[in-house]
């Protein structure tokens, strides 16, 4: 996965609480599991007036205008601020994979569902939690300045706004490393992919007939 160290970005505003992973990315999208394409998909629901299909062509689907991803000031961000309980419903990996393929690096939102919130790191995605007040003075600000960036900084546990206003957020040290190195679970494990074979060979050699077809 893409590693995360520093971003400065323009902010997209979701302002609505307990939005879920339904809304995220729907149901009838989940049929890859290669993590890529799901982008063009992302708030699927509310970002068209006429219903899509895995095997479709947006490109002749009617967007909704007043859908905040459709909206020009907001094209190209990439940090999404909501509201509480973000990523709630169902566990699919797949709502954190639309994110990623979209182009969101960093999620800012009072609250997250646990399992969304577990799915963000092992995707490169950074949930960040921020106070409620912090939060409903963020939306104030994106919502009244075109093109709002905010400075997500990982090493530095920060939040900077363009006025200079710094707030810091939490996150486990084991989690940190993993999104600094660009690691998911699988690229932990491959960092000992020479010490595997060897166990593999040795276990071959002490028992050979596990392996016997």
């Amino acid at each position: 996965m893409k590693a995360f160290d520093q971003e400065h970005g323009i902010v997209v505003p979701i302002d609505q609480a307990n939005v879920d992973t339904d809304a995220i990315i729907a149901k009838q999208y989940l049929k890859s599991i290669k993590r890529s394409g799901f982008g063009p998909h992302l708030f699927d629901n509310w970002r068209y007036l006429d219903p899509g299909g895995p095997d479709g062509d947006n490109a002749g689907r009617r967007i909704n205008p007043d859908f905040v991803l459709n909206q020009p000031r907001y094209q190209g961000a990439s940090i999404l601020l909501a509201r509480e309980n973000f990523g709630c419903g169902s566990s699919r990996e797949h709502a954190v994979w639309a994110l990623d393929d979209y182009g969101i690096r960093a999620v800012i939102a009072p609250s997250f569902a646990d399992i969304f919130y577990n799915n963000c790191f092992k995707s490169g995605v950074l949930p960040i939690v921020l106070s409620e007040q912090t939060v409903a003075a963020l939306f104030v600000q994106v919502l009244a300045e075109e093109g709002y960036r905010l400075r997500v900084n990982l090493p530095q546990q920060t939040v900077t706004t363009p006025g200079g206003d710094a707030f810091a957020f939490e996150v486990g040290t084991f989690r940190k490393q993993c999104l600094l190195q660009g690691f998911d679970d699988i690229g932990l494990t491959l960092q000992h992919a020479e010490a595997i074979r060897d166990y593999e060979r040795r276990r071959r050699e002490q028992v050979p007939w596990l392996f016997e077809q």
